[in-house]
């Protein structure tokens, strides 16, 4: 019984032994196969056989085929390049060439194919002399030759190779795209205004029909009527509101809105009255989106302007720090929006135009062997400027200043005028404006007298004789100190002695204002008040040099021709 068991274990692995190699043997084979091409039984077997002049060998000759035949309305011969496995054999004849037709419609108007651009290799293998794509070489059984959006949806229209047998493999429209080909011409094929036109105009001349060459300058012409009319309208509107920041903002949309009304139009007839050629229809789409978005974006920013226009009325005369913090940080908001519209209207435009020409497919190679090198000089061009812009970011959001801020940068008092994507302006004291790169501002220090609250502690000194009675000096900076409106907290107001020398003492006075160019005022005023009222009441409280004359001095002063020593002077 043992041996007989040891017999049966060693003959079963042998078998899997030997199951295994085979398999081994035949994946490479199966699994090459299968990156190659898909294999079938059979390809439309309901058309018959098919004509020699549809070419499907390269995925090249296949689209070109396609195109020459519906050009010459030999729809029958076209449903030779569609994979039409989906619909019974019988009807498949019928059937192949409408599809066939709608599929022609679909390809003119929804995407402007570059038929140049389709692989020329039968297993549409990806060529690349820099071997800088990651599938170089590799050889492909299916691709994407347009993708197309319809009632919301996406769909792909993609070329599959197959192979029947033994037989040479082909390209063909691979079944899955063919079942969206009626939903794609519902929203791609002719439409309301294009049953009118009679057949002798459809026949194509160039890139587009003779009726397009026809029909575009005429509706170009109607839609830029149409917004003039707006832009006169708008401009009415403005001129019969009353004066203010309402008929300032209406007199500065007119150019966008008639932008704007002419682009959601334009849009509106090319979806449900015309439709033409996917090269004329392509470029008006992204025409379109460029404007509509620029128009949107500058009503919005001339909002944002008005809003600011209105603030800054309102906060001057001249922008300073002693107008409500609230008011201040709102301005230095609304600059921030505005910077902040810009960015993403210029960004969603740019990335719906790249989107839309498809400049990453087109030249996708390209892009990523050259993506360093563009980075790099992109990286060093650029430093400055997107360091500003992020810093300017960074100021608007931390708000370490506001607009209408007092600062002291570099020794100078300033006034923040505005902050804007690459550079800060600043009000001098005199008037005079100094421009300040943002990078260069955050990267020094500076002092912000109103990053809390306006008031200011001053202090004025004067230098007195030892003789001067502080009691009555106090007495009268408390009264000129009072006099003034700037000075506030006059429980904090204070002078005295801080320091002396054998001739002269330092008085020291301390008062607190509302704001500083104020309190800067109020102290020259209170100095100017006590200098006259020493000078006019008790001028020997002035510092003076103290002489002492000896006897020696006199005696030697009072004998003829000797001159007293040290000079004279008052003591």
């Amino acid at each position: 019984m043992k041996k007989h068991g040891a017999w049966r274990l060693w003959l079963v692995a042998a078998v899997v032994f030997t199951f295994s190699s085979l398999c081994a043997a035949q994946t490479p084979d199966e699994e090459r196969e299968e990156t190659r091409w898909f294999a079938v039984d059979s390809l439309n077997a309901g058309l018959g056989e098919t004509p020699k002049a549809v070419k499907r060998i390269t995925p090249r000759e296949l689209i070109r085929s396609f195109l020459t035949l519906t050009e010459n309305e030999d729809y029958a011969a076209a449903a030779h390049v569609l994979n039409l496995a989906e619909l019974p054999p019988g009807e498949q004849r019928e059937r192949g060439g409408q599809l066939a037709r709608q599929l022609s419609e679909v390809l003119k108007r929804g995407e402007w194919l570059q038929v140049s651009g389709l692989p020329g290799r039968q297993d549409a293998a990806i060529e690349d002399p820099s071997g800088q794509h990651p599938q170089v070489g590799k050889p492909r059984r299916n691709l994407k030759l347009a993708s197309l959006t319809a009632q919301g949806e996406t769909y792909d229209i993609r070329l599959g190779r197959y192979r029947v047998g033994d037989e040479e493999p082909v390209w063909l429209i691979m079944p899955e795209s063919v079942s969206s080909i009626p939903l794609l011409y519902q929203e791609y094929g002719p439409l309301m205004f294009e049953e009118y036109i009679p057949e002798r105009f459809k026949a194509s001349f160039g890139l587009l029909k003779v009726w397009e060459w026809i029909a575009i300058p005429i509706f170009l012409l109607v839609v830029g009527l149409l917004g003039w009319c707006v832009y006169g309208l708008v401009g009415a509107v403005a001129r019969g509101l009353p004066s203010g920041a309402p008929s300032i903002f209406t007199a500065r949309i007119k150019v966008p809105v008639a932008l704007v009304v002419m682009s959601l139009v334009t849009q509106g007839l090319l979806d449900y009255v015309v439709s033409f050629s996917a090269v004329a229809t392509t470029s008006l789409r992204v025409l379109l989106i460029v404007i509509l978005a620029w128009g949107a974006g500058t009503v919005g920013l001339r909002f944002v302007d008005t809003l600011m226009l209105r603030l800054t009325r309102r906060l001057m005369g001249q922008i300073d720090d002693t107008k409500p913090q609230d008011e201040r940080k709102l301005l230095t908001t609304l600059y921030a929006l505005r910077r902040i519209i810009i960015l993403i209207t210029v960004t969603a435009v740019s990335v719906y135009v790249l989107s839309q020409i498809q400049l990453f497919e087109s030249l996708g190679v390209t892009l990523l062997a050259s993506a360093s090198v563009l980075t790099v000089l992109v990286g060093i061009a650029g430093q400055a400027v997107f360091s500003n812009i992020l810093s300017s970011f960074q100021l608007s959001l931390a708000k370490p200043i506001r607009i209408g801020d007092l600062v002291v940068f570099e020794g100078q008092w300033c006034y923040v005028e505005g902050i804007f994507y690459t550079y800060i302006r600043l009000r001098v004291w005199n008037d005079r404006r100094l421009i300040v790169p943002v990078t260069y501002f955050v990267s020094r220090p500076f002092e912000n007298l109103s990053v809390k609250n306006t008031k200011e502690y001053r202090n004025l000194e004067l230098i007195l004789h030892l003789s001067a009675d502080i009691q009555c000096l106090r007495e009268k900076f408390l009264e000129y100190a009072q006099e003034e409106d700037s000075v506030i907290e006059h429980h904090q107001l204070y002078c005295y002695v801080t320091g002396q020398t054998e001739r002269a003492q330092t008085v020291s006075c301390y008062l607190m204002t509302s704001d500083p160019f104020s309190g800067w005022i109020a102290e020259m005023n209170i100095r100017e008040r006590l200098m006259a009222f020493i000078r006019d009441n008790h001028p020997e409280w002035w510092p003076r040099e103290v002489t002492v004359i000896s006897e020696q001095d006199v005696a030697l002063g009072a004998q003829p021709g000797r001159m007293p020593g040290n000079g004279g002077g008052g003591s």
